[in-house]
């Protein structure tokens, strides 16, 4: 009997432990820490090397991608989210505001420069961010909220689809890649529900 029990703690304490699950969050960023700029330039060439790096095609280096993040934080028209993983940086999107003098469109607010490096994909952080950016735009007044991808970003066009968005157009020589001309998909999603 106790041969039993001893054998059956000791296939107890061999069980695998199951893993915890990753802490997800999504954080609009006014300011950089050094860590927080680090981890986001790696997380961007990261994307950029796996065909997701919102127009760069091959990594033009830290400084570049360094230069470029910092520089968005003097748009004012621009508002930069990041989502993380454990509290590090592994993605970024963009909520874009229309310009002052584009009355005509004032109603319209983008979603730009999506991304979620290839190594953090698949834990819901791209749904995550894209959700945040909308609550945003809602609780500012916009009407209705833009993005376009490559078609090449399946992943990208699944989300969006199942969030609601409506596929209203093809633009068929959107980017050039490799030599090679993508089409580019366009969404557009109504966020005021009408009364």
């Amino acid at each position: 009997m106790m041969a039993v029990e001893g054998a059956s703690a000791q296939a107890r304490d061999a069980a695998p432990l199951p893993e915890a699950k990753p802490k997800l969050s999504v954080d609009r960023i006014s300011s950089f820490s050094e860590e927080d700029l680090l981890a986001l330039c790696e997380a961007t060439d990261a994307a950029i090397i796996d065909g997701g790096g919102f127009g760069w095609i091959n990594p033009p280096g830290r400084q570049v991608i360094e230069s470029y993040f910092k520089g968005l934080l003097m748009v004012p028209e621009r508002e930069i989210y990041v989502g993380r993983v454990d509290g590090v940086i592994v993605g970024s999107t963009q909520l874009v505001r229309p310009s002052r003098n584009n009355e005509a469109q004032a109603m319209a607010a983008t979603i730009t420069q999506a991304f979620v490096a290839p190594y953090a994909r698949r834990l819901g952080l791209a749904r995550m961010m894209a959700m945040r950016v909308e609550e945003r735009a809602r609780a500012m007044g916009y009407q209705v909220l833009n993005l376009d991808v490559r078609e090449t970003h399946v992943g990208a066009i699944s989300l969006y689809e199942g969030l609601g968005y409506v596929r209203w157009g093809e633009h068929p020589a959107y980017a050039r890649v490799g030599g090679q001309m993508i089409a580019g998909v366009f969404f557009y999603k109504l966020l005021q529900r009408k009364s």
